[in-house]
């Protein structure tokens, strides 16, 4: 894991199909990632067992978290622990920065995808 210094608007990926997150950097305690939300993208309720700090930096968007909810936009940070339900959905395109730690596995992911498999079908 190499230190390094960027800005994110050189690095982040913006697709309306399909959410394309951008690995920044990835250790066995942490992930950091660029997420690219278009309006109406969402990350479905889900509950992984990974911390996440959430930092919006563009754009406008809904987050859930736990029993709390609220209307996000830059300058946000979101804290969830781990085994605490989440979702994010777009108002706006929103531009966030994602720390997971530990970084999630693809089994964190199976719940996401299938909640999004069952609204395309």
């Amino acid at each position: 894991m190499e230190p390094f210094i960027l800005k994110a608007a050189e690095w982040v990926q913006c697709d309306r199909h399909r959410l394309r997150p951008v690995l920044l950097t990835q250790n066995e305690r942490l992930k950091v990632q660029l997420v690219c939300f278009e309006p109406g993208q969402q990350i479905p309720l889900h509950t992984p067992d990974v911390d996440l700090v959430l930092t919006v930096l563009e754009g406008h968007g809904l987050v859930i978290a736990g029993e709390k909810e609220g209307v996000v936009g830059p300058g946000s940070v979101v804290f969830v622990p781990a085994k605490v339900a989440r979702s994010i959905r777009a108002h706006t395109r929103l531009v966030a920065l994602a720390v997971m730690s530990p970084p999630a596995m693809a089994a964190d992911h199976e719940e996401i995808e299938a909640a999004l498999d069952q609204r395309a079908a």
